[in-house]
Formats: structure tokens, C-alpha cells, sequence
């Protein structure tokens, strides 16, 4: 008995489906709010819940945010970034794609990582200056550390001059003008 032939796949079966890169050439910082609270707030009434800062890419195209996940640096579980200040929480806490400060140290030029980790800097200001480099958006900047003393806030300011030139300058400023 002869064996029926399969028929030959053609080349859209064969490739996988390109998608599409959005146009990124803008990003920001925003706070997410989680269901989560700190100890200190357990007792509020009303409900203090916890924020924390992430870093969202944002399509030039249509103004809309990059999909992305951030993960609770309180409570561990995993946020869906929807829009600025807006998340959808999933129900794990758990996602291995997800990109850590070791992953993005790794596509960092090794002194600006080290003024990174000199200054103990959290997830956000790692993609920041990974977004940065990787679009190379040459004099843009962020600040580094911020402490306040009276109404004068002081701290340091990191800006990207080139793919190994960075200027970090102090700042201080009157509350006022923050």
C-alpha cells in the first residue's frame, strides 16, 4: 500500500508571522498602584496602597503605551502596564521573561552600569538608561538620588552624552521649584 503524499507546506506556513516593532522614541516614568499596602499603612482608614515606579516605552505613532510588565517590589505579583498609572494585575507572581537589572546590565556599557549600581539605582532607571542607549538619545538624562533637607532638595543627575560619555552633576533646588 503506497503511502499518500503530504502536501508541501508553503512559504507563509513555514515562516512565522512577522509582527510588527512599534516606533519608540519616547518613555516614561509613572507610579502603578498595587492591591498590596505597607506595614505602616495597614491601620489607615482609609486604605493606603502601595505605588511603585515603573518605566513604560511609548508608541510615537499613536501616543500608546508599549505593552509591558513590572513586577510589585512589595507584594512580588505581576502587573499587565495598560496605560500610564493603569495596570491589570495577573494572578502570579512568577514571570521568567521578564527582564531583570542583571539581564540589562549585560547591554550596558560597563561604567555607566557601575554609576547604576554605585548608586543603587531600582529596575526603572536601569530600562531608562538601557532605552536611552539602545535608541541613542545622546543628552538625555535622569536623576540619580534625591534627599531632602528643610525645604532645599539635593541630589544627582546622571545625562547620557554619548554611547561611553556620561556627566553626572549635582543639583539642589528650593521645594518650590521641584
Amino acid at each position: 500500500m503506497a503511502k499518500a503524499k503530504k502536501p508541501k507546506k508553503t512559504t507563509e506556513e513555514i515562516q512565522p508571522a512577522i509582527t510588527t516593532v512599534p516606533a519608540v522614541n519616547a518613555s516614561i516614568k509613572h507610579l502603578l498602584e498595587c492591591k498590596c499596602f505597607l506595614p505602616q499603612f495597614k491601620n489607615s482608614n482609609p486604605q493606603i496602597f502601595h505605588k511603585f515606579l515603573v518605566f513604560s516605552e511609548i508608541d510615537c505613532r499613536d501616543g500608546s503605551l508599549v505593552p509591558s510588565y513590572a513586577q510589585c517590589n512589595n507584594c512580588g505579583v505581576i502587573h499587565k502596564i495598560v496605560e500610564i498609572e493603569t495596570s491589570a494585575i495577573l494572578k502570579k507572581e512568577n514571570m521568567p521573561s521578564m527582564l531583570t537589572i542583571d539581564d540589562i546590565k549585560t547591554s550596558l556599557p560597563p561604567r555607566l552600569a557601575g554609576i547604576l549600581e554605585q548608586n543603587e539605582c531600582d529596575l526603572p532607571y536601569w530600562q531608562e538608561a538601557q532605552f536611552i542607549i539602545k535608541n541613542n538619545l545622546w543628552g538625555q538624562g535622569f536623576i540619580l538620588a534625591k534627599e531632602r533637607e528643610g525645604t532645599n532638595i539635593m541630589g544627582k543627575y546622571i545625562v547620557i552624552l554619548g554611547p561611553d560619555l556620561f556627566q553626572v552633576s549635582p543639583f539642589q533646588r528650593s521645594e518650590g521649584l521641584v
